[in-house]
């Protein structure tokens, strides 16, 4: 029994991480509009792009936007409920970066 219950486990594990994060973001009822402007040559570095490609802002979960704009949770949880969840970063994470360059790729296709 612990076996499956391990082997489930790992499953849904799995599936979670190869979930892109904007597949996590979407899949989250509250979204953070979080302004980038202060780290986008971070960001530009981080994906290899111009920085002229930066976004202005981006829309992150709220456990990706508590971490970068360094912000409780639980705050920008009940801002995102209330429809007006928004922060400015102080720094980047692997999470923006790639929620950034999926933007920008997005962007670029249409």
């Amino acid at each position: 029994m612990k076996t499956v219950k391990k082997v489930l486990a790992g499953i849904g594990a799995a599936v979670l991480f190869s979930m892109g994060p904007s597949t996590i973001a979407q899949a989250q009822s509250g979204l953070i509009s979080v302004d980038i402007r202060n780290v986008a040559n971070n960001i530009a570095k981080n994906i290899n792009v111009d920085v002229s490609q930066i976004p202005v802002t981006v829309q992150a979960p709220v456990s990706v936007a508590a971490a970068v704009c360094n912000i409780a949770a639980n705050v920008l949880g009940t801002q995102a409920a209330g429809g007006t969840g928004s922060c400015t970063a102080r720094s980047t994470s692997s999470a923006l970066d790639q929620i950034v360059l999926e933007q920008i790729k997005g962007t670029t296709q249409r």
